[in-house]
């Protein structure tokens, strides 16, 4: 029997934890996270990782097995979730994956890219000019070299930047170019799931998210994590416009509207990740639970 991985994908706050754990109850399986922030201990309200409720509700891998204090990449994580596919295969003919991160979600699903090898000198001036000029600069340069990669990637995190930059300038060609070329096939049939909804629906959730996660005690979790700001996993949505609140240069309530902006920011450049994949089948977030069921029936 064919084995099947149902990979769930979304804007954030759209409701795909929720539909991969009655999707996991529904086939008696287990839940890989591709959620690259809910990967860390640390970080639990900020990322809206599963509760413990939910986490008990069933199986769960790859939620809050690092530390911030970690280097983990796509590449580690595909090697760690491939593995464990494998095991699992073993014993479920489905396997459910669940996450926003488009990036990790794709390299289970279909594998990394492969590039070039780059001049590490290129990458180490492109950190000088990050420390000397900072990140937007660097944006605009990736603007100039290659819209398509600046459109999609996650703008606000200096690697992925850097890492687009550096092959662009190393190759002389967009980033863009070297994505989806000559992968390896996976040993698993793949049905990927998009929850939808209208984009005002969606900020409403997200706005709506960010306060309930700031009454659950997101400001005591940054307050904690202020220590460790320059680490990479905490340049994230909800982190680092709060630690702008601790040390003066913004009003509480100013950082709050900013996860707010940045969080809607992020879904959209998920939205625009997600659309690029045709193999998704949308569901409205609010479709019955039976039509998604079906549908995957008819696709195994």
């Amino acid at each position: 029997m064919t084995k099947t991985l149902i990979s769930i994908m979304g804007p954030t706050a759209i409701g795909k934890t929720s539909l991969s754990i009655k999707l996991a109850n529904h086939y008696n399986t287990e839940i890989i996270s591709a959620d690259s922030r809910q990967f860390y201990k640390e970080m639990s309200i900020g990322t809206a990782a599963p509760t413990p409720t939910e986490l008990a509700t069933a199986k769960h891998h790859f939620i809050h097995h690092k530390s911030i204090e970690d280097k983990y990449s796509v590449g580690a994580f595909e090697k760690d979730a491939t593995t464990l596919l494998n095991i699992l295969f073993k014993t479920h003919d489905t396997v459910i994956m669940v996450g926003g991160s488009g990036l990790y979600v794709d390299a289970v699903s279909k594998g990394l890219d492969n590039f070039p090898d780059i001049d590490s000198s290129i990458r180490e001036n492109l950190n000088n000019q990050l420390e000397a000029e900072g990140l937007e600069k660097l944006q605009k340069k990736l603007k100039i070299l290659d819209v398509e990669t600046y459109n999609t990637i996650a703008l606000d995190n200096p690697q992925r930047v850097i890492r687009a930059l550096e092959v662009c300038m190393g190759t002389g060609k967009p980033y863009a170019s070297f994505l989806n070329k000559n992968k390896e096939k996976r040993p698993f049939k793949t049905i990927t799931i998009g929850l939808a909804a209208n984009r005002d629906i969606i900020y409403n959730r997200i706005n709506q998210r960010v306060d309930v996660m700031m009454k659950e005690g997101l400001l005591d979790e940054v307050i904690k994590l202020q220590n460790k700001q320059h680490l990479n996993a905490l340049n994230t949505v909800g982190y680092k416009e709060l630690f702008k609140y601790l040390e003066g240069e913004w009003t509480l309530d100013f950082a709050i509207s900013e996860i707010k902006k940045n969080s809607r920011r992020f879904a959209k450049r998920q939205l625009t990740w997600f659309r690029k994949n045709e193999a998704i089948k949308w569901f409205d977030y609010e479709d019955d639970f039976m039509s998604i069921t079906d549908y995957i029936s008819q696709k195994k």
